[in-house]
C-alpha cells in the first residue's frame, strides 16, 4: 500500500491542465444546442403528460396544421416504424408511461411548434396500469408488455451460487434478515438533451450534431429509423454538459426523430428538450427492493449470505439486463463470504423508465448492504469497524463470483481512513449524546469491478497521427463526457509516444473517423479504453525512432558515437530523440518528422486492444467477472436537528485505491463530485411519482445539493502495483459516488438511533421514517 506519489512517470501520474478547459471557461466550447444551419426548422413533441397508460384512438391535427409556420405534424401512422431496435418507441399510439411521444410538430420556429401542440386534440382510452413492483408481480396484474405477461423482465434474471448456503446457515450462531428500498433519481445534468440533423441531398448522408454520451450508440437509432446503412449516418459529438449515463437511449431517440423529420421535409432540424421534457422522458436511477439475509458466527465471521435484488425497470428498458449482471456480481459487498446465494431481476411498471446512472446499481446496493453490515454488528454487540475488518476482501480472498483477488488494499484503506477521522472514538461517543443537535459518524466500504468485465468484450481502438511539425492528433471511439477523458488520453499518448503533453490534441469523437469502440460507461475509459492509446503511442514511438536512423540522424560520428545506431539504441522522450549513452546529442522530433513527410514515410499508428477474456459459468455466475477491482472507504460526519429533521453534512473523508493516478487533480475532481452527488442521493433527491405521473418536473421541485450544502471534503488517493489497467490505472468515476449514501445513512443511525431503510433521508423520513410497503 502507498499513498499517491511513489510512482515514477514523465507525464502520467501528474496533474496537468484540462485539454478542453480553456474552451469551457472562456465560453468557446460548442454545445449541440449552439449549432445552426441556414433554413433550419424546429420540432417539438406531444405527450399525454397526465396519463401513464392509454390507447390513443384519434389525433386531430387540423387546427395545428392551419397555424402559420407549421410545416407538418407526424403521428404514429406517419413513421416507418414505431419501435426502435432497443425496445424504446420513437413514437407510439399506446402510452405506457408519461414520457411516451404521440406526435411531433415541425415548424419554422420553436415557439410556433410549441403553440401548435396546444391545438392538437387527442382522444384516448385509459388502460389499466401498475406502478409498484410488488403490485406488478401479483397474479393477474396488468402486463405492461404482452411479451412479459408477469411483468418480470426475463432477460434481466441472474442467479448466483457460491458454496452451500444451506450448510452455511446451519453453521451460523445468528441469522438476521432486513429489507431496504431505494428511490428514483434524476441525472440533473446542466445541459438538457439536444440534437441538430442535416441531410446531404447529394449523397444521402445524415449528419447529427448531438449531446450524445455514446455517439456510436446514437448512430444505431438514426440508421434504424431511416433504414439506411451505418456508413450513411455521421454522428458528431459536441461538448457534453454532463450525462452520468442519462444521454444514451434518450439522445438516440431524439436524434432518430430529428433525422426522420429532416429526411421528410428536406431541411435541417433542431430538437432541444426543455428541463421538464428531459425529466419526463430521460431514464432514471433504478429503484431497488433489496432483501438480505446473513448467517453469522459469534466471532463475527459471516458464513452465509442470501440476496434478493429486484429493480423497477419502468415502462421500457435496455439497461436492466446489463445492470443486473453487475448487481449480481456485487451482491455481497466487499466481503469474503464462503456461501452466497442471490437472485437479481427487473420488473416492468408504467413508471418512467430506469437506465444507466453513475454507479450502475452499486449506490443502491451499498445503501442497503453497508447498513445491513452495521445491523449485524449491532446484533452481535460488535463494533462495525471490527466486523468489516474480519470479513472484508484482502489478498487471496474470493469475491462473490468465486474468483481470487490480489493487490487488495482494502484493509489498509479502512484502517487508514478510520484513523484519520478518529472514527472509533467518535462512533462510541455519539451513542451517548443528548440534546436537540446530535452528531453522527458513519462508514461504508466497497469494491467495484473495473470496466465491462464478462458483461461484454472490453475492446477499443485508437489512431495517432504525427504531423510534420511534430504536433499530434488523437482519435478514439471512447467519448469525453465531461469527466476529463480527453486530458487523460492526451497524457497517456504523450507518455507512450514520448512527446510533450501540449503537442497532442483530441478534438472529440466522430463516427466517421474511428471504429466503434463501445460505450463510455462502466468507468472503463481509462482502465481499459485507453489501452489502445498506449499501444498506438508505443508503436509510433518505435516508428519515429526508426525514421531517425533511416534518415541518417544517428549515423556513426553523429553526437560522438563511433557506430551507427539502431532504433532500439535510442529513446524518444519529451519531443527529442537521443542515445542515452550520448545524451548531449538530442534531435528534435520536428526535424525528423519534417523530413519524413517529404520522404513519404508513415507517421501514423492505429491499434486495437482486446483484454484477456473474463469468463463465468452462466447458471451460477462463478468465474472471473472482472480483470481487477477498485476499493473504497468513505467516512461521513453530520449533525441532525432532532426537532426539525434537518441534516447537515459536515465532513466526508473518501479514500480510493486508483491503481495509478493518471491525473491526480482530475481524480480529486471526480471524487468531490461523487461526494456531492451521493449526498443528494442520500438526503434530498427523489423523482416523486403518483400513479406514474411525475410530480418533480423541474429543478425547483427536484432538489439537488448547492454550494451551500457542501461539506468539508478530504480525499486520500492510494496506488498499488496492479497492472491490469493502462499504466496500472483503475476505475474511479463511479466508485466516487458508490459509498457516500451508505456512509451517511450509517451516520444518521449513529446520531439518532433511527434506521433509514428507505431513501432519501429527507426531513420527514428522519423525523418519522418511511415504511416499506
Amino acid at each position: 500500500m502507498a499513498l499517491y506519489g511513489q510512482k515514477q512517470f514523465h507525464i502520467v501520474n501528474h496533474s496537468v491542465p484540462r485539454e478542453d478547459g480553456f474552451d469551457k471557461v472562456t465560453g468557446r466550447a460548442t454545445y449541440a444546442a449552439d449549432i445552426k444551419y441556414p433554413n433550419m426548422i424546429y420540432a417539438a413533441m406531444l405527450r399525454l403528460v397526465g396519463v401513464a397508460s392509454a390507447k390513443v384512438t384519434k389525433i386531430d391535427t387540423s387546427k395545428a396544421l392551419k397555424l402559420a409556420g407549421v410545416l407538418a405534424v407526424f403521428t404514429a401512422d406517419s413513421f416507418p416504424k414505431m419501435k426502435s431496435w432497443a425496445r424504446y418507441f420513437y413514437i407510439t399510439d399506446t402510452v405506457r408511461y408519461v414520457g411516451d411521444v404521440i406526435a411531433i410538430i415541425a415548424a419554422e420556429t420553436y415557439a410556433i411548434a410549441e403553440e401548435a401542440k396546444k391545438l392538437i386534440h387527442v382522444t384516448y382510452e385509459e388502460l389499466p396500469a401498475v406502478f409498484d413492483i410488488r403490485e406488478a408481480m401479483k397474479e393477474g396484474a396488468h402486463p405492461v408488455h404482452e411479451e412479459y405477461p408477469d411483468n418480470i423482465f426475463t432477460d434481466s434474471i441472474y442467479t448466483l451460487r457460491k458454496g452451500d448456503t444451506e450448510k452455511g446457515f446451519e453453521q451460523a450462531d445468528l441469522i438476521i434478515e432486513r429489507t431496504y428500498e431505494t428511490q428514483y433519481a434524476e441525472h440533473a445534468y446542466i445541459e438538457p438533451e439536444a440534437v441538430v440533423a442535416s441531410e446531404d441531398s447529394s449523397n444521402g448522408e445524415m449528419t447529427i450534431h448531438a449531446s450524445a454520451q455514446n455517439p456510436f450508440f446514437t448512430r444505431r437509432y438514426v440508421a434504424d429509423i431511416l433504414q439506411i446503412p451505418l456508413n450513411r449516418v455521421h454522428i458528431i459529438q459536441e461538448t457534453l454538459g454532463g450525462s452520468f449515463g442519462g444521454k444514451e437511449e434518450g439522445v438516440g431517440l431524439l436524434a432518430a426523430r430529428a433525422a426522420f423529420v429532416c429526411h421528410v421535409l428536406h431541411r435541417p432540424v433542431k430538437m432541444v428538450y426543455t428541463r421538464e421534457e428531459s425529466i419526463l422522458e430521460s431514464s432514471k436511477r433504478h429503484p431497488f427492493l433489496l432483501t438480505y439475509r446473513a448467517g453469522v458466527k459469534k466471532d463475527g465471521r459471516i458464513v452465509a449470505w442470501e440476496a434478493t435484488q429486484i429493480g423497477n425497470s419502468g415502462a421500457y428498458n435496455n439497461q436492466t439486463q446489463f445492470l443486473n449482471w453487475r448487481a449480481c456480481a456485487h451482491c455481497a459487498g466487499a466481503y469474503d463470504i464462503p456461501n452466497i446465494k442471490s437472485k437479481t431481476f427487473g420488473v416492468f411498471t408504467n413508471n418512467v423508465h430506469s437506465g444507466a446512472f453513475r454507479g450502475y446499481s452499486s449506490p443502491q446496493l451499498l445503501f442497503a448492504q453497508e447498513q445491513f453490515i452495521e445491523e449485524i454488528a449491532e446484533e452481535l454487540g460488535m463494533e462495525p469497524l471490527k466486523l468489516r475488518l474480519i470479513n472484508c476482501l484482502r489478498d487471496g480472498s474470493t469475491v462473490a463470483t468465486g474468483a481470487k483477488v490480489s493487490e487488495v488494499l482494502l484493509p489498509d484503506i479502512i484502517e487508514y481512513t478510520a484513523k484519520q477521522t478518529d472514527y472509533t472514538k467518535k462512533y462510541e461517543q455519539n451513542k451517548t449524546q443528548s440534546g436537540r443537535i446530535r452528531k453522527g459518524i458513519g462508514m461504508a466500504i466497497s469494491h467495484r469491478g473495473c470496466g465491462y468485465g464478462a458483461e461484454s468484450p472490453d475492446a477499443a481502438g485508437a489512431f495517432l497521427i504525427v504531423n510534420e511539425d511534430a504536433s499530434v492528433l488523437l482519435h478514439s471511439g471512447i467519448a469525453e463526457n465531461g469527466q476529463g477523458l480527453k486530458t487523460v488520453y492526451c497524457q497517456i499518448a504523450a507518455e507512450a509516444l514520448g512527446v510533450p503533453y501540449e503537442n497532442i490534441r483530441f478534438f472529440g469523437t466522430d463516427t466517421h473517423r474511428i471504429p466503434d469502440c463501445g460505450m463510455t460507461v462502466a468507468s472503463r475509459g481509462t482502465v481499459m479504453g485507453s489501452q489502445a492509446v498506449k499501444k498506438a503511442g508505443e508503436k509510433l514511438n518505435l516508428i519515429l525512432r526508426e525514421h531517425a536512423c533511416t534518415l541518417g540522424f544517428f549515423d556513426s560520428g553523429k553526437g560522438g558515437a563511433p557506430n551507427d545506431r539502431i532504433a532500439q539504441d535510442l529513446v524518444l522522450r519529451e519531443g527529442h530523440i537521443f542515445d542515452p549513452s550520448y545524451h548531449e546529442y538530442q534531435v528534435p522530433l520536428a526535424d525528423v518528422t519534417n523530413i519524413a513527410l517529404w520522404k513519404g514515410l508513415n507517421m501514423a499508428a492505429y491499434e486495437w486492444h482486446v483484454p484477456d477474456p473474463c469468463i463465468q459459468e452462466h447458471d451460477t455466475q462463478q468465474g472471473r467477472a472482472f480483470p481487477t477491482y477498485s476499493y473504497t472507504c468513505v467516512v461521513a460526519e453530520l449533525e441532525v436537528d432532532t426537532g426539525t429533521g434537518e441534516v447537515t453534512l459536515k465532513n466526508v473523508h473518501s479514500s480510493h485505491d486508483v491503481g495509478t493516478a493518471i491525473n491526480p487533480a482530475l481524480i480529486k475532481g471526480q471524487i468531490y463530485g461523487g461526494i456531492v452527488m451521493g449526498w443528494g442521493y442520500a438526503s434530498m433527491e427523489e423523482v416523486v411519482l403518483k400513479n406514474g405521473i411525475v410530480g418533480s418536473r423541474n429543478l425547483d421541485e427536484y432538489l439537488i445539493p448547492t454550494a451551500m450544502d457542501m461539506p468539508n471534503m478530504k480525499v486520500s488517493i492510494f496506488e498499488c502495483d496492479d497492472n491490469s489497467g493502462t499504466y496500472g490505472a483503475k476505475s474511479v468515476g463511479e466508485p466516487a459516488i458508490e459509498c457516500v449514501a451508505a456512509a451517511i445513512a450509517n451516520a444518521l443511525y449513529n446520531a439518532t438511533g433511527r434506521r433509514i431503510r428507505c431513501n432519501p433521508a429527507g426531513l420527514e423520513n428522519v423525523l418519522i421514517g418511511r415504511k416499506l410497503w
